[in-house]
């Protein structure tokens, strides 16, 4: 049996914690075929960022270059300084209603202070190393807050998508926005919304035909050359913002008082959560996806370092991006080199097509975030936990409500203490179960109790290999479950996952043990599970954990018997 006291690895040390994937990365030895592959997934991330950045911009209430500088300064700092060898960062669509606000708020130059108060903050959680508590975010959580940032960037550009001309300043808060947007539903532009029709159509045919196609770039410069040969009455960035510079602009702290500071405080920090909890979550994916791991308080030093950065050359706030991430690792990326060679890509646009930029539609642009919207949502998700469990459905839609009709931060807030408190709930009846426990147990010789005897054969056996877990795993054990089982190592022919000490579970941590054994599964290892009582079993079933991944067993010994005669397995 391997235990997870044998798994366990000695504190690291602060050049451990800190030393940035790049640098690890050309330790292991960095050749001219890495940097081809590095170079070939830049591009195709810089191709996907290019219209995303100025897109985001606009949306946020900033001019589109505002975007570009994000990417250009943000993303390099990130791709150097990370915890992460694949993290692509920038401008997020997350950030669009946190940004619109603080802007309209405070003005530009006090969206810049509160950006570089962000960038201290998160300078300060990761050397603090607390980058590892964002790991206590319950999964219901970040749905909801998903998708509630995805249906207010949605409402934000239903006025691009249909042309409408407002009487006066459009509203900030949702259900103004949309009454104010009905109401001028009479004015809106036929040539503005076959624009964004057409820009949306383009997107999702090339998605569903041509995956590996740069779908948002194409569907831009049709909307661009459609615009200018027909001559269509559409607004275009070159009408509205009258182009994009053709260089950076030079480093310039933004004013600042202590009233000032004081003032766009809470903006700042609100900025820093949701900064380190988008970064973490797009580093984790790449995890997912590639079988590495990152450093978090490493990447959110960087993320400190790239916000004030960003700040510095009047960049919008910058974080990893879920989307580009991924793009990147599907791309074939080797290391950080891909995420600094994408932003060097769109600095050599700016130096030499800007121009061009002036005659896309901001329709088309339109378009772009309202797929975005749509991909954000993670709509099967929502229906799932709606579905699954009454108490994680009432968390999902009071963070998704107050995220909607309130404010980000409280819907964050709201949804952790609401989730905190029914897990303590779980706890508290759990307790009641197993009132006579004492509160630390010493370990006691086989014969005492009614514990089964351990069995010296079943760790010698080299061909399976006995994992047994004990307590409650919920969301905050997640991480845990998930590193511990990563240092297995090679995997022999047979893994069972004993479960017979585990009181309850819930679909965060399930989720886990189904990374597990979907890596397993690649590798022809056949997983079992044992001693799951019926509530945890069900857990396990609905987040997938099941044939052909794993297989149920109520002992140990009943699963090494299937493991021997695979026939007998039920």
């Amino acid at each position: 049996m391997i235990s997870p006291t044998r798994l366990a690895a000695p504190e690291p040390s602060f050049r451990e914690l800190f030393t940035p994937k790049l640098a690890t990365v050309f330790r292991e030895g960095y050749d001219l075929r890495k940097l081809q592959a590095d170079a070939m997934a830049g591009l195709t991330v810089a191709i996907v960022a290019l219209p995303l950045s100025m897109a985001i911009a606009i949306a946020s209430g900033a001019a589109p270059e505002r975007g570009l500088y994000t990417a250009i300064v943000g993303g390099f700092l990130i791709s150097a300084l990370g915890g992460s060898r694949f993290q692509i960062g920038g401008p997020a669509g997350a950030f669009i209603v946190l940004v619109a606000a603080t802007i309209e708020r405070h003005g530009y130059d006090g969206f810049l202070l509160a950006t570089m108060i962000a960038g201290v903050a998160l300078l300060l959680l990761g050397f603090l190393r607390l980058g590892t508590y964002i790991k206590y975010i319950p999964h219901p959580v970040i749905v909801g807050f998903t998708a509630g940032i995805a249906a207010i960037i949605l409402a934000s550009q239903l006025r691009e998508l249909f042309g409408l001309t407002l009487a006066g300043k459009e509203p900030g808060a949702f259900v103004p926005k949309l009454e104010a947007l009905w109401a001028a539903a009479g004015s809106w532009n036929p040539a503005a919304v076959a624009i964004a029709a057409g820009s949306i159509a383009i997107i999702l045919v090339l998605r569903r035909y041509r995956p590996t196609w740069p779908g948002f770039l194409i569907a831009i410069v049709l909307a661009a050359l459609a615009g200018w040969a027909f001559g269509l009455p559409v607004e275009t960035i070159g009408t509205r913002f009258g182009g994009v510079p053709s260089a950076l602009p030079a480093p310039a702290l933004p004013p600042m008082s202590i009233e000032k500071v004081v003032e766009v405080l809470p903006a700042g920090l609100a900025i820093a959560l949701l900064g380190g909890i988008e970064s973490l979550l797009s580093a984790v994916v790449a995890d997912a996806m590639t079988g590495r791991r990152h450093r978090s308080n490493c990447e959110l030093v960087a993320q400190g370092a790239a916000n004030i950065g960003a700040a510095l050359f009047g960049g919008l706030c910058a974080t990893g991006t879920i989307a580009r991430t991924a793009t990147n690792v599907r791309a074939g990326a080797v290391g950080p080199v891909a995420g600094i060679l994408h932003s060097l890509f769109l600095l050599l646009f700016m130096l030499f097509a800007a121009p061009l930029a002036s005659y896309i539609p901001l329709a088309a642009l339109s378009g772009i975030l309202a797929v975005v919207a749509w991909n954000m949502a993670e709509r099967h998700e929502f229906v799932a936990i709606l579905k699954r469990s009454r108490s994680e459905a009432l968390v999902l839609l009071t963070t998704f409500l107050l995220t909607v009709f309130r404010d980000l931060t409280e819907g964050i807030v709201a949804g952790v203490v609401l989730g905190s408190f029914l897990f303590m709930h779980r706890m508290a009846e759990l307790v009641a179960i197993e009132a006579g426990a004492t509160l630390v147990e010493e370990d006691e010789a086989d014969s005492a109790g009614d514990r089964p005897a351990y069995r010296a054969a079943e760790g010698a056996d080299r061909n399976v290999m006995i994992y047994r877990f004990a307590g409650p795993l919920f969301f905050g054990a997640a991480s845990t479950i998930a590193v511990v089982l990563e240092r297995i190592g090679q995997f022999p022919n047979t893994v069972i996952l004993d479960l017979s000490a585990v009181p309850l579970a819930d679909s965060t941590a399930a989720a886990s043990l189904k990374v597990f054994a979907e890596r397993a599964h690649r590798h022809g290892v056949q997983v079992y599970v044992t001693g799951a009582t019926r509530p945890v079993r069900r857990v396990l079933l609905r987040q997938g954990l099941r044939r052909p991944l794993a297989r149920f067993a109520p002992s140990i010994a009943d699963a090494q018997m299937a493991a021997l005669h695979p026939e007998l397995a039920r």
